[in-house]
């Protein structure tokens, strides 16, 4: 790879740059400007003679004649124009590529394989500005119950023209169906959790939550399996069968996004907004219900994405160990009122080092750590904390108001005796008033640019 002369790192060049190897006649003189300016372009890249790095291809700058392409890298964040005779190998833009500094020239050394997850992400990538929050999509959701939707106007006529029709009988079971099993604020009663059967509840709840739909649906092939995202998926069917559109009429749908999402789009748990009592107001329209459901379909899409990212990687917050496994996942539920609410929770594993299974095998442990954010009408913000590693057992709960804050510290006494009877050794439990740092997941730019 030849550098051209010219060119200056700090900024794009909007055409191809001369070639290095002049006429027959070029000067001496020339041939060392060319030079000291390559040599000069490298040394401010900070690449010494023999150093290799890693350098990804922006663009591909095909000649029309001779036998080599120019190249735009990005190398060490600048932009760096090279003349390459590639042979064999195939760039394109996005590759990852390493290079040596050989003189004042560079060698390809070879092509990076694509990381595993770099598909994942682009998929995370593509979702993350079009996601919709679940607990105010299932309020719009439950909402078309009594008010029907209206269709779709024509060209030329007014939204408000249309009278609402009932939904598809197809589409109301499934949502009957689907709120009937989502947890409800007195599922669960103080005390209950020494019971048997609470451990199972739970686990049905995370099960249907949708974040396992597609390898649920692997194991039970059953176009009714319980589950958030499938039951999504049936109302579109219902919806877009009356309209008589097609799958590749959804696919076209631009997603409702809520936009506080986008504020920290890799941030779990997410900030919760007030909840506030849902309003009678218009019926939406067929398309606009539509769009709604695949702004929710994506936000259950980003979680399994973001979940799968981070257990591929190893990786989360940049300070501290990484988990091995990692959940997120947003579990609507009911108020008395029924009123759609959401909790957050994320699940993360973390296991020894390598080091200390060698020289204790038998001993090797892991610890899960919880992380459940919820928003009451009464109690406000609330965020719990706990870490379980073999027998033992810490947690910490967060808390908004001052009153929230003194009614759980009343509580502490008691939440301690019941992890006693369960066989646990409670080694911290405390309460604090305000909110804690959300965990952010920070991924390379060249897998996920958030700003898109």
């Amino acid at each position: 790879m030849k550098l051209p002369s010219g060119q200056q790192p700090p900024t794009l060049p909007t055409q191809p740059a001369p070639q290095t190897s002049g006429p027959a006649s070029t000067t001496e003189a020339g041939r060392e400007s060319v030079t000291t300016s390559a040599r000069q372009l490298l040394d401010q890249l900070q690449l010494s003679n023999r150093e290799s790095a890693l350098a990804r291809v922006a663009e591909i700058i095909n000649r029309q004649g001779g036998g080599s392409t120019d190249v735009l890298l990005d190398l060490r964040g600048k932009p760096l124009l090279v003349q390459a005779a590639v042979g064999k190998t195939e760039l394109a833009p996005g590759d990852w590529v390493k290079v040596m500094r050989a003189g004042n020239e560079l060698q390809l050394m070879g092509k990076l394989a694509p990381a595993p997850e770099a598909g994942i992400a682009r998929a995370l990538a593509q979702r993350l500005p079009w996601q919709q929050t679940l607990d105010a999509g299932l309020a719009k959701l439950m909402g078309t119950l009594t008010q029907g939707l209206k269709q779709d106007p024509l060209p030329g006529q007014l939204p408000s023209s249309s009278e609402a029709r009932p939904l598809p009988e197809a589409a109301r079971q499934t949502i009957e169906q689907l709120v009937a099993r989502l947890p409800s604020g007195t599922s669960l009663t103080p005390g209950s959790g020494s019971q048997d059967t609470t451990p199972q509840q739970v686990r049905q709840w995370l099960s249907e939550s949708g974040l396992f739909a597609e390898s649920r649906l692997a194991r039970t092939p059953d176009s009714q399996l319980p589950d958030l995202k499938l039951a999504l998926g049936r109302v579109i069917t219902a919806l877009l069968a009356q309209q008589g559109s097609s799958p590749e009429h959804f696919n076209r749908l631009t997603p409702i996004a809520t936009p506080e999402l986008m504020q920290a789009p890799l941030q779990f748990p997410q900030p919760l907004a007030t909840p506030q009592a849902r309003a009678e107001g218009e019926a939406p329209s067929a398309g606009q219900m539509l769009r709604l459901l695949a702004g929710m379909l994506n936000r259950i899409t980003v979680n399994q994405l973001h979940s799968q990212v981070l257990t591929t990687r190893g990786g989360g917050d940049a300070a501290g160990p990484a988990p091995a496994s990692a959940l997120m996942i947003d579990l609507p539920w009911l108020t008395p009122q029924n009123e759609p609410r959401l909790a957050q929770v994320r699940i993360e594993q973390y296991v020894e080092d390598k080091e200390s299974e060698r020289e204790s095998p038998t001993t090797a442990t892991a610890e899960w750590r919880l992380s459940l954010s919820m928003d009451l009408d009464e109690a406000g913000p609330l965020h719990f904390d706990v870490a379980l590693r073999q027998q033992s057992v810490s947690a910490r709960v967060w808390a908004e108001k001052q009153t929230t804050l003194r009614q759980v510290n009343q509580e502490l006494p008691a939440l301690r005796q019941s992890l006693t009877e369960l066989g646990l050794d409670v080694t911290d439990l405390d309460c604090r008033r305000g909110t804690p740092q959300s965990s952010v997941t920070r991924l390379e730019h060249r897998l996920v640019d958030t700003r898109a």
